[in-house]
């Protein structure tokens, strides 16, 4: 097989100092941060023991910030996820439950990408 894993997802951002700061205090640990020229650097940021991270990435015309990304990360408490993530100021919706479906709720970065944290 020539493909054999996923390594990182890329996340536009405005400020790539305030990103990391954002999921810093989320609990992310900075695993690369290296210039990449014209000011910019390439910073991975993950939670403690995932394989695969956020590569925090400078938004552009053609990747802009402020979307919805399809990230989902993980916990194993989405109720406690929710309300330690609303205490923290972080823009985050109600948890939302469906029969068969494990507990799940959206929340949006510094810059308004929207990701979703699901119960698993």
């Amino acid at each position: 097989m020539i493909i054999t894993g996923l390594h990182t997802v890329g996340l536009p951002v405005i400020d790539q100092d305030a990103a990391r700061t954002f999921y810093e205090a989320l609990g992310f640990e900075t695993r690369l941060d290296v210039p990449m020229g014209e000011g910019a650097r390439w910073i991975e940021v993950a939670p403690p023991g995932a394989p695969v991270t956020l590569a925090l990435e400078p938004a552009h015309a053609d990747r802009p910030a402020g979307v919805e990304t399809g990230v989902r990360l993980t916990t194993a408490d989405a109720d406690a996820a929710n309300a330690a993530l609303r205490a923290r100021g972080v823009d985050a919706d109600d948890v939302l439950r469906w029969p068969g479906v494990p507990p799940m709720f959206a929340f949006r970065d510094q810059d308004g990408n929207g990701l979703e944290i699901v119960e698993g």
